[in-house]
Formats: C-alpha cells, sequence, structure tokens
C-alpha cells in the first residue's frame, strides 16, 4: 500500500486549488490552517504538533492507519469505536471525535459535524467540583431544571458518574454526555448532541450548549447548586 494515500491527495487537492507547492500545501494543512471555500473549521481538527502531543500520533500516521483499516468504508460509529481501542478512551472522547471527524471531512468529503446519521456538535466544561456531583446536576431531572430549564431531555441510559444518553425534545436528535473526574474537586462533562437535521440545526444547537454549560458551571462553582 502507499503510504499516506488519504494525506497525499488531501494535500494535492489544495495545491490543484491554491496552486502551491506539495510542501507549502501539505504545511498548512498540518498547522490546520486550511478553511476550505464556505466552511468556518479547518479540515483537521487541530495542528499536526497537538494531535501527536495529544494521541501519540501525527495526521498522516492516523490517516494511513485507518487506511489499511478500511476507514473509508466503515460507518463513523465503527472508525470511532476502532480509533478509541487504540487510545484506550471511549468513542465520544474528543481525541478519538478529531481523528475520525478530520479523516472523514479529508476522505469523504463531509462537512465539519457531518457523520452518518446526521450533524453531531460537541461541547465540554470542566467545573470545579466533584465528578459525582456533576454527574447529579445533569441527570437528576430536579436540579437540572436549575441551568436547563428551555431543554426536554429524557434519560435512555444512565453509568453513575461516567456516562447518560438521552432523547432531546421529543424528536430523532439524541444528547450522549460522558463524565472524567479531574481530581477529587474538578470533573469535566463532554456532551455530544448527535442526529441533527443540517448545519443550521448543529450551528444553533452548539451555541445552545455553550451557553447551558456556561451557566451549569457557574451555578455550581457559585454555590447555586442546593
Amino acid at each position: 500500500m502507499t503510504r499516506h494515500r488519504s494525506f497525499k491527495h488531501l494535500v494535492r487537492t489544495r495545491m490543484a486549488k491554491t496552486g502551491e507547492s506539495y510542501t507549502a500545501a501539505r504545511a498548512v494543512l498540518l498547522a490546520a490552517q486550511d478553511v476550505p471555500a464556505g466552511a468556518t473549521s479547518p479540515i483537521l481538527a487541530t495542528s499536526d504538533d497537538t494531535i501527536r502531543e495529544r494521541t501519540g500520533r501525527g495526521w498522516e500516521e492516523w490517516f494511513d492507519l485507518l487506511d489499511e483499516w478500511g476507514g473509508a468504508d466503515k460507518s463513523h460509529r465503527e472508525n470511532a469505536r476502532w480509533v478509541a481501542d487504540q487510545l484506550g478512551v471511549v468513542p465520544l472522547a474528543w481525541d478519538a471525535q478529531a481523528v475520525v471527524g478530520s479523516y472523514e471531512r479529508a476522505r469523504l468529503g463531509r462537512a465539519v459535524g457531518e457523520k452518518d446519521d446526521g450533524f453531531t456538535v460537541g461541547v465540554s466544561r470542566t467545573v470545579a467540583v466533584s465528578v459525582e456531583r456533576l454527574f447529579d446536576a445533569v441527570v437528576d431531572e430536579s436540579e437540572r431544571v436549575g441551568w436547563l430549564p428551555d431543554g426536554k431531555l429524557v434519560e435512555r441510559t444512565a453509568t453513575r458518574a461516567k456516562s447518560a444518553r438521552f432523547d432531546f425534545n421529543g424528536g430523532a436528535s439524541r444528547v450522549h454526555l460522558t463524565f472524567d473526574a479531574k481530581g477529587a474537586d474538578r470533573a469535566t462533562v463532554t456532551l455530544s448532541h448527535v442526529r441533527l437535521a443540517d448545519v443550521d440545526a448543529a450551528t444553533a444547537m452548539k451555541a445552545f450548549w455553550r451557553e447551558r454549560l456556561d451557566v451549569l458551571k457557574a451555578r455550581l462553582e457559585g454555590g447555586s447548586d442546593a
């Protein structure tokens, strides 16, 4: 197999559009500075240096591995699970989603956030409370109303202090959350809203969840969580 097959294709696509040399086009892509026309974000989720620091591999290595795995013919879920296994994390973790999302945008021409079943947006916040306290503030309906008065979440599954899944507002979309302890009094919640219909819905829901998680964080850290 030719190494860097998918990544070389990405570089050559940029070269054809910009007239840059291979070296120049590759450098722009690896710095996560390439934003296609009509897009708001680069094809690659972050720079090559950052993804290497976080995962132990650079973009060309990840693209090679996903090519060899057959990622172009797999579903997003299959790719995410496979990458997560390589990293020893859950499929919804940022590192796994960044790798898979970037590969699928480059290899399959998907828009930012586009998956097999619609669009996905993700938001995370680190809060200065225990992971158990953060979990309760999100999953306990009587507490959740204090920071999410307009969102209608119906619980599907939950594993205490680890994860929870909800239906959203009676529609087809879903909200998935994971919780990670960062010490005795610090924890991160990562929220993914999946199966959104289009880019406009994804943009609106990303703004919505950023605002709501900011309120959650302020409420818990400000002592208004009784």
